[in-house]
């Protein structure tokens, strides 16, 4: 197996909620990230999928010290991030960088194409060619020349998206981590924009932690992909194994709402919808996290033994009590509510 470029151990990032006229009293903690264990082989993709609120950005932005680590290690080439601060920390971020999930909001509207692609160059000491540099930079993300004397406002979402993978590229890193980076995009520009990534990633060795909640996005470009549920991961695999035979019940519910473009199919298969909404993670539920809301709950051990991330299959890992019966079928989902035969609507 390819050593681990990045190595994420125990991670937690937790905000502390105050009261007080001074807010100067901590009553309790947003659990945004709650306990990570994750690996990033050097030249592969990893992708971060769950719903919104699960803890996903928190985690990616923590990985850079974008966010403070509450608690946790971030070893990146042998080094642990959570321990450098000042200068050792800084220059340890130009083989580090991150694509944003709004292109618009994430490049300055005062400054042009060519000051934003240098700015990172100037900032890290480095010395360049600025035209040439520009130019090289532009050419490689399919923009033209022209572009460099242009303002963000000057360009559609997707060519900002561009710009924003160029200004990311420029210290030529060994690690991007990519925030919902096609989200913001038309669907017709989606699929360009990721194409990209992998054309860079082949062409300039990177690797990639892209963070998603399109399920379709994250199976497209990754070679593992890591299931988030209210700060903790519930399920690792190969994507070909995530997708073939997902063994956590909250894989398998999001799977479920995957259209399949075969109507006979989408017809007969069955779609698991999930009750209740996501629990604040200031408050979480006790035992496994997902028994709120999990089909397959089982009363007694799911209410009161928070379940491991352990392996069920060679290279398959889930946090689930039940893993194996749901597999075999010996578990089979609640008919009440919370599921129902995907058909037409009438």
């Amino acid at each position: 197996m390819t050593e681990p470029l990045l190595q994420i151990r125990g991670l937690k990032v937790h905000f502390p909620i105050k009261k007080g006229i001074l807010l100067d009293r901590q009553v309790g903690a947003v659990k945004a990230v709650d306990g990570v264990d994750l690996d990033v082989a050097k030249g592969q993709t990893v992708g971060l999928v769950g719903e919104s609120g699960c803890g996903k950005s928190t985690l990616g932005r923590a990985v850079l010290r974008l966010t403070d680590i509450t608690e946790g290690q971030v070893i990146f080439d042998g080094e642990d991030l959570a321990q450098l601060k000042g200068e050792a920390l800084r220059k340890k971020r130009r083989s580090m960088q991150m694509v944003f999930q709004d292109p618009m909001a994430s490049l300055n509207p005062r400054q042009s194409v060519e000051t934003i692609l240098t700015e990172p160059l100037r900032a890290h000491g480095i010395q360049y060619d600025r035209k040439n540099r520009v130019q090289e930079l532009l050419k490689l993300v399919g923009l033209p020349g022209s572009a460099a004397n242009r303002y963000p406002h000057e360009f559609s979402g997707g060519q900002r998206q561009r710009i924003g993978i160029a200004r990311a590229v420029a210290l030529e890193p060994d690690l991007v981590i990519a925030d919902e980076p096609v989200s913001a995009l038309d669907v017709s520009i989606q699929a360009q924009v990721l194409n990209l990534l992998e054309e860079l990633q082949e062409r300039l060795g990177l690797t990639y932690l892209v963070i998603a909640h399109d399920l379709a996005v994250v199976r497209h470009v990754s070679d593992q992909v890591a299931v988030m549920y209210l700060g903790s991961i519930v399920e690792q695999a190969s994507s070909d194994e995530l997708y073939a035979k997902p063994l956590h019940p909250y894989t398998i519910s999001l799977m479920s709402a995957v259209p399949v473009p075969d109507p006979e199919v989408e017809d007969r298969r069955e779609r698991i919808l999930l009750s209740g909404d996501l629990p604040s993670p200031a408050n979480p539920p006790p035992g496994c996290r997902f028994h709120t809301r999990c089909p397959y709950r089982q009363e007694i051990r799911c209410h009161d033994e928070r379940p491991a991330l352990r392996l069920i299959e060679p290279g398959h890992t889930a946090a689930c009590h039940y893993a194996e019966e749901i597999l075999s079928g010996a578990i089979r989902p609640r008919q009440a509510d919370e599921t129902f035969a995907a058909g037409p609507s009438r």
